[in-house]
């Protein structure tokens, strides 16, 4: 299965030259965040694909008009033809602002999506906004990963974490590809990723 992975910058080649026959093998669209509602919902209606997405820090308006067509994932566990992907928006943020997050709250989160994930019997995707502590992260206090991520990746084990925030422009190293058994991509601008 081939994924259109998207995050943090509006690609303009998507925008100004869309050629759908690029798009034509994508059946799953993924956003990591910090998007604008009329891209991504140019991109569930241009390439016909399901879109589920996380908000970003700077998501504050999807509370009240999210984008149209796109299935919201933060804080669920949403399944497409069996593959299961766990959603969790916002950064890490000593302040509590809308899609800003302390750790410990992001920790409240997680745990509030243990039942779901038992249920299900773990997930596939791990799809957030912010990376996971130390892994793809940055330095500064609002670009840190969380911790309780890292947690889930030892738990869970799934075979992905997307994520975004942490712009491939703040600097060269992106950091590790893979964490144990879970590939790591930065989806800043825009990646086909085969499931």
């Amino acid at each position: 299965m081939k994924f259109l992975l998207v995050s943090d910058a509006e690609s303009k080649y998507i925008w100004d030259h869309f050629d759908k026959s690029v798009f034509s093998d994508v059946e799953l669209i993924l956003s990591c965040g910090d998007l604008s509602a009329s891209y991504l919902e140019f991109l569930v209606t241009m390439i016909g694909a399901p879109l589920y997405y996380v908000p970003g820090n700077h998501d504050t308006k999807f509370d009240r008009e999210p984008p149209g067509g796109c299935e919201n994932a933060d804080g669920r566990l949403l399944e497409h033809k069996g593959i299961r992907i766990l959603g969790l928006g916002g950064c890490r943020s000593p302040r509590r602002e809308v899609h800003q997050y302390p750790e410990e709250d992001m920790a409240k989160r997680v745990k509030n999506t243990r039942g779901a994930v038992r249920k299900a019997g773990g997930f596939d995707i791990l799809l957030s906004h912010a990376p996971a502590f130390g892994l793809g992260d940055g330095d500064d206090t609002f670009h840190l990963g969380f911790e309780c991520f890292v947690t889930l990746l030892d738990t869970y084990r799934p075979k992905y974490h997307f994520f975004g925030h942490q712009h491939k422009s703040y600097r060269a190293d992106s950091g590790p590809d893979t964490y144990k058994n879970t590939r790591l991509i930065n989806g800043f601008g825009y990646k086909f990723v085969e499931y």
